[in-house]
């Protein structure tokens, strides 16, 4: 089980209402394990569930990054992409526009983000109220919100793992 942590949100928290981070690692298609890490919205925003959305397509946008089911590469985008992931004694930090969001990363997934130099980061722009921070997500509540559904509408993006030192 994994269990879902709040992001620090620098501005618009009204309109994201409570933003959280949660990571896992799983197989990735190689055999290989894949550190994943996900933003999403509780939808508790000022707004309600439709300025939720919104406000995280917009967060999305002003990120450069693409929704739909299309991962952008943002190694090949160069130094000057606007969201990056440190990953530095059992932490990652991601920074992006309007966001920093700290992750305390099990060895696991830390092993699989060292191992293949990259994360696979999303962005939900669905909320899922059903898994507050701090609570324990199952692997099936985990593979129920992580549908074709969420997955067409959330932003992707392959990041590489930074740490302090380079």
């Amino acid at each position: 089980m994994t269990s879902p942590q709040a992001a620090q949100s620098g501005t618009q928290q009204r309109d994201f209402g409570t933003l959280t981070v949660l990571g896992w690692a799983g197989e990735y298609g190689d055999g290989r394990d894949m550190a994943f890490l996900l933003v999403y919205s509780l939808g508790d925003g000022a707004g309600g569930r439709a300025a939720t959305v919104a406000a995280m397509h917009k967060l999305a946008q002003e990120a450069g990054l693409p929704v739909g089911t299309e991962a952008v590469d943002a190694a090949a985008a160069g130094r000057r992409f606007p969201v990056t992931l440190i990953v530095e004694g059992g932490q990652a930090a991601l920074t992006m526009p309007k966001l920093t969001a700290q992750y305390p990363a099990p060895p696991e997934w830390v092993a699989a983000a060292r191992e293949r130099g990259q994360v696979y980061f999303m962005l939900a722009t669905t909320p899922w109220p059903q898994a507050p921070s701090g609570a324990a997500v199952g692997e099936q509540a985990l593979r129920e919100y992580v549908s074709e559904e969420m997955m067409s509408s959330a932003a992707h993006c392959l990041l590489p793992v930074r740490t302090l030192a380079g």
